[in-house]
């Protein structure tokens, strides 16, 4: 299964039906959760997704009229993300209590029935009609969807089956070694730049967010302060991201052995010197989109153990030396070999899988 993300070309008549689909699923997932909590403290259960909807349909739906101006599936898909939103705070740690759901804060809900794609770039959704994307849509059928919205702009979202069928490789192994001032170094010689996103945008993400403090609280001047700084965010992520994807479809397509490192990435970013900078690189998502792009491309995926010290051993000879952080070259005490730092760890990281 392949998964798809891609913006909407909508009208302002579209827009507010969305919104009003967003708005009847929080409705739905507030009262969900409002219910819960009462219950339990009265009876010590908590009624599960079914009980949820029939009373739902009973209740608030005959009571509020504007239910029946969306498709049935937003309240029935919201009260399944809350029953969701329990299990995952029983049963996985660290996962919070289900908490209420604020009006333009990660506003989405889900769609389910006569979904077709037509034309390419168009596609057809319940309530909703024929609405248009910026890119092209696989010629695939489709069977539900959800849509988001993100900075003031709608997304849509849904998975289809894929066939795999793995490229020829241009090389068998290739090490990779990922750090800050350069984001990847591989062990052909090739080096990615970090683009470093977040702090370039550093000062007008201040400037932007001194500007919303200024402004009243509930005033118009100040919701147009919040969707210029959410804009300028979403334009820092989606440089981050759009790097680390032209990074992991090179290395998965061209290569059949990627060896990475298994870094500590939460134990780095209490560095507060670093913190910043390391978490303008992206490496745990850097790992996590390597990690299912080589099951799509057929390439395989080696992570190097935690205390393998690919930075203080030489790649010509093997010897073990002490490498400071502050020294960018590395010069072999045993044999006289001088590389630079990444370079030679990700040399380290290519013959590991040899050990």
């Amino acid at each position: 299964m392949q998964s798809i993300k891609t913006k909407l070309k909508v009208n302002n008549k579209q827009k507010t039906i969305l919104a009003k689909h967003a708005g009847v699923s929080r409705h739905a997932y507030n009262w969900g959760l409002a219910n819960c909590i009462s219950e339990y403290k009265s009876t010590q259960k908590r009624p599960s997704a079914i009980t949820l909807h029939k009373r739902l349909v009973a209740e608030v739906k005959t009571k509020n009229p504007w239910y029946y101006e969306v498709s049935k599936c937003a309240p029935q898909q919201a009260l399944r993300d809350l029953d969701r939103a329990f299990k995952n705070f029983l049963n996985i740690p660290k996962s919070g209590f289900p908490k209420f759901k604020k009006k333009g804060k990660k506003d989405s809900f889900y769609l389910e029935g006569s979904i077709k794609i037509i034309q390419g770039n168009y596609i057809q959704l319940p309530r909703i009609g024929i609405v248009k994307t910026y890119e092209i849509l696989p010629s695939v059928p489709v069977k539900n969807v959800r849509i988001s919205k993100r900075a003031g702009d709608w997304y849509i979202s849904f998975k289809y089956e894929c066939e795999s069928k793995p490229p020829a490789k241009k090389r068998d192994v290739i090490g990779v070694d990922v750090g800050i001032k350069t984001l990847a170094t591989c062990s052909d010689g090739t080096k990615y730049a970090n683009v470093k996103a977040y702090k370039q945008a550093k000062k007008r993400l201040t400037r932007y967010q001194r500007r919303v403090k200024k402004k009243e609280p509930g005033s118009k001047n100040r919701a147009k302060a919040v969707k210029r700084l959410a804009k300028a965010h979403k334009k820092v992520a989606d440089i981050r991201a759009d790097a680390l994807h032209k990074l992991t479809t090179w290395l998965a397509k061209n290569h059949s052995t990627i060896v990475i490192e298994d870094l500590n990435v939460s134990g780095m970013l209490k560095n507060h010197k670093l913190a910043s900078a390391i978490a303008d690189c992206g490496f745990y998502e850097f790992k996590r989109q390597l990690t299912y792009k080589c099951e799509w491309y057929g390439s395989k995926l080696v992570i190097a153990d935690r205390f393998y010290p690919s930075s203080q051993l030489c790649s010509h000879c093997g010897h073990r030396q002490k490498m400071p952080l502050h020294k960018r070259t590395y010069e072999c005490s045993n044999c006289g070999f001088t590389a630079d730092r990444d370079f030679n760890a990700a040399l380290n990281l290519e013959n590991y899988v040899h050990q």
